[in-house]
């Protein structure tokens, strides 16, 4: 499968990582060149130089990165170029009021996204055993989960557009 990593930090460099120890053919895009230029060397992936050059073409595209203003200014980049009926899987710990308005910029464009924040932290995201608490569409889900599978141990649909998000904070709330 043809895939997109955007965001190679302490947890998604070993994440995409493992997609291309799985035989996915990963092209990845970082805001530090060098980080996508040195993982895309020790990996045989592809380093591209914007987001949208990452994603072009991909059936799927994940985010891994700081905030909801990072993802709510990438997804307008990729979703343009995303293959036909492609998935946009957001890893980044944010709110489900953006998860579900992403959510439905993608389907207004033929597309799906996948609220899907990770647990586990940098030694569960190396080790390739990370929880992903997924909010979205079921068939999307079910088209991502073998995907997802490569880096994580445990890993569930928990409802519809912000499920995902809203169980994450669940999770730390017990934590803490």
């Amino acid at each position: 499968m043809r895939l997109a990593f955007i965001g190679l930090g302490v947890m998604g460099a070993p994440m995409a990582g493992h997609l291309a120890a799985a035989g996915h053919t990963v092209s990845v895009f970082n805001r530090s060149p060098e980080k996508a230029r040195a993982w895309a060397a020790a990996h045989a992936g592809t380093a591209a130089a914007t987001p949208a050059e990452a994603a072009q073409g991909a059936e799927l595209v994940a985010l891994c990165v700081g905030a909801d203003p990072d993802v709510r200014g990438l997804v307008p980049q990729i979703l343009p170029v995303l293959a036909p009926g492609g998935i946009l899987i957001d890893h980044t710990t944010t709110s489900a009021e953006l998860a579900r308005a992403m959510a439905a910029l993608a389907a207004a464009s033929g597309h799906s996204f996948l609220d899907a924040p990770v647990s586990g932290g940098q030694a569960g995201a190396e080790a390739g055993r990370l929880t992903v608490m997924c909010g979205g569409d079921p068939d999307a889900f079910a088209r991502a989960e073998p995907v997802i599978a490569s880096y994580a141990r445990a890993i569930r649909l928990m409802g519809g557009p912000g499920a995902g998000q809203l169980t994450k904070m669940v999770n730390q709330i017990a934590i803490a």
